[in-house]
């Protein structure tokens, strides 16, 4: 998710699309928040692993 994010984040910003720079950005916050949570081991949504 983090590295989809980026990809978007990339492109919005080279094409000037705005909405691909938005989507980029609220893709790598929840993509880091995903990471940070699972790996002390949380459960979330009933899974410890999201991948």
């Amino acid at each position: 998710m983090i590295v989809l994010g980026l990809i978007l984040l990339v492109i919005g910003l080279i094409a000037g699309i705005s909405i691909l720079t938005t989507l980029g950005v609220i893709l790598v916050v929840v993509g880091a928040v995903l990471a940070v949570l699972g790996s002390t081991g949380r459960a979330i949504g009933g899974r410890k692993h999201w991948f």
